[in-house]
C-alpha cells in the first residue's frame, strides 16, 4: 500500500492519495473519535514530527473516499485509555521548544 494513489486506467480525474492515506486518517478518526477536520490536523502534525514532507488529504477528500473505501476496521473495546507512543528522539528534536538544534545554538 502507498501514501499516493496509483493510476486506476478511468476516464476523468485521478485521486490524489492511496487506500492507506484514507485508511490511516480514518484509523486514526476511529481511534480518538475525532472529527474529520480534527482528524487532518493531527495526521499533519504526526507526520511532521516524524519529519515527514507528505500532504494529508483534505476533510471533504476524506469524507467522499470513506463512503467508498473497503476496508474493515474492527471495533476495539477500551477498559482504560489510549496510549500513543511517539519515539523521545523524534519529540526532542522537533516539538519541544528551545530542543534540538535550537538548544546548540544558545540563546541571543
Amino acid at each position: 500500500m502507498t501514501w499516493e494513489a496509483t493510476p486506476t486506467g478511468k476516464r476523468g480525474r485521478q485521486p490524489d492519495y492511496g487506500d492507506a492515506a484514507i485508511q490511516t486518517c480514518l484509523t486514526m478518526k476511529v481511534l480518538f473519535g475525532m472529527a474529520l477536520r480534527q482528524t487532518t490536523g493531527f495526521v499533519e502534525s504526526l507526520l511532521r514530527l516524524i519529519g515527514l514532507d507528505w500532504t494529508v488529504p483534505d476533510f471533504s477528500t476524506l469524507s467522499r473516499r470513506q463512503k467508498m473505501l473497503k476496508v474493515n476496521i474492527p471495533y476495539r473495546g477500551s477498559d482504560g485509555p489510549l496510549h500513543l507512543l511517539v519515539p523521545l528522539g523524534t519529540l526532542l528534536r522537533n516539538a519541544l521548544p528551545g530542543s534540538g538544534q535550537n538548544r546548540d545554538q544558545g540563546r541571543g
